[in-house]
């Protein structure tokens, strides 16, 4: 079994040994041992870049299949196994490229953004439905702005989430916004600034054109901005208690991850 331990701002997970490890299956344990080895070590591009492991999406994964079991454990193989014959994947227990994208998919359905924009990209709202976000929601002082009934999901959310883990009033900055409402040509700008129109990092038809999708700061790691897409950046993030709860939470208040950037959010409008 594992328990949660939150130490500072981030949660960390903690071996316990549990009666149910000694009694698992040859087979949960045979799982248990490739995806304790492909953790850390696999090299697969889910999104179109190379990474290496998938420790990053511990958190999504153990969400998608109920289970809060370390993700090298027979209890995590044997959830993973579970999931995997209710969606008509082989029940391995192994957490394959072909188990993740299933789950990618599911992921991606959650954000009507994606559907919607396949056949064309959304115009932008009437500046009359923005709203400011105040000045203490704004992270490093920037206008942020949102589309109202997001913007009020946005607070709903925050308050919940600070009454759940007080400890992120030790950090005022957790949960604030640092990118909400972009317009067309200022995303256009940026692509052609940054030469990358259509990578995993830069697209030329962004959700926050939208004035639904926003960008919160929950921590960096050590050297790098809150939206590094780097690699270590993402991990540290992904580590967080704000991150974590996010993705237990979240759906509540209407709001769906894009799984490749742990701090960008769209609100779907759906509450679950």
């Amino acid at each position: 079994m594992i328990a949660i331990v939150l130490f500072g701002s981030c949660l960390l997970f903690v071996a316990v040994p549990s009666a149910n490890a000694a009694t698992a299956s040859p087979d949960a344990q045979a799982a248990a041992s490739q995806n304790a080895a492909s953790l850390y070590d696999l090299i697969w591009s889910p999104f179109g870049r190379v990474e290496s492991g998938w420790s990053i999406y511990v958190p999504l994964v153990g969400h998608e299949i109920g289970s809060t079991a370390k993700p090298d454990s027979p209890e995590f193989a044997e959830s993973l196994a579970s999931w995997q014959g209710t969606h008509g994947l082989p029940a391995s227990g192994i957490l394959d490229p072909a188990t993740f994208l299933r789950m990618k998919t599911i992921w991606q359905s959650r954000r009507p953004f994606v559907s919607g924009s396949r056949s064309m990209c959304p115009a932008p709202p009437a500046p009359s439905s923005l709203s400011l976000l105040a000045p203490d929601e704004s992270y490093g002082g920037k206008q942020i702005w949102l589309r109202s009934p997001a913007l009020k999901a946005y607070r709903d959310l925050v308050a919940a989430a600070r009454a759940a883990i007080p400890e992120l009033a030790a950090d005022n900055r957790v949960l604030t916004a640092f990118s909400g409402y972009r317009s067309p040509e200022y995303d256009a700008a940026r692509c052609m600034r940054d030469g990358n129109c259509q990578g995993v990092v830069r697209a030329a038809c962004s959700p926050h054109r939208t004035g639904l999708a926003l960008d919160l700061y929950l921590g960096a790691a050590p050297g790098y901005s809150p939206d590094s897409s780097a690699d270590a950046n993402r991990a540290f993030i992904s580590r967080t208690a704000a991150y974590q709860w996010l993705v237990a939470n979240a759906a509540r208040f209407g709001f769906a991850n894009y799984a490749f950037e742990p701090w960008h959010w769209e609100w779907t409008g759906a509450a679950n």
